[in-house]
């Protein structure tokens, strides 16, 4: 039988802590290295899997209770599978569910206009409580929020360049 180490070697900087020498607790940590054996406990119950659950490619199976509520759809979806393929320790795989959860907001919103429900993003947003309880946070907010957008605006349609006219030679 293959030990853990050789078991997950092809994992970049798997076994990196083993080195007590490395390890930051080492003096004050009674090391047993009973971790190392794998699991010490029991484990419960699998949760079945019959939706799509994308999962850490460093764990070697799926945890045993996992939400159901949305699984992966659309291009948010897309996203998510791309970020799942990269370890965790990388931005390949964050910067993209930052990503896919930004889109998948406007994809809910999308989805609100087709199944004809209009979206009160005023109040899903929290604004009436901070309104309310921070008023100096949500003129702040409004502010930044009119500033950014007038930039970007005049950015992308403001006044372009005049063309520069060659001269003609009248030889």
């Amino acid at each position: 039988m293959e030990s853990l180490a050789d078991k997950y070697s092809h994992i970049p900087g798997w076994g990196i802590d083993a080195d007590p020498k490395n390890d930051p607790t080492y003096p004050m940590k009674h090391r047993t290295d009973a971790e190392q054996s794998g699991y010490s406990w029991e484990r419960p119950t699998l949760q079945p899997v019959n939706i799509e659950v994308l999962h850490s490619n460093e764990r070697p199976n799926i945890t045993a209770v996992f939400g159901t509520s949305t699984p992966p759809s659309g291009l948010s979806g897309q996203i998510r599978r791309y970020a799942f393929k990269y370890s965790e320790n990388e931005y390949k795989h964050w910067l993209p569910l930052i990503l896919a959860d930004r889109v998948n907001v406007v994809e809910g919103i999308i989805d609100d206009f087709k199944n004809g429900k209009i979206p009160n993003i005023f109040a899903e947003k929290g604004l009436k409580a901070e309104w309310k309880y921070d008023k100096t946070a949500f003129a702040t907010r409004v502010v930044v929020t009119a500033l950014v957008t007038t930039l970007v605006v005049g950015l992308l349609f403001g006044r372009q360049k005049p063309k520069k006219y060659r001269r003609r030679r009248l030889d």
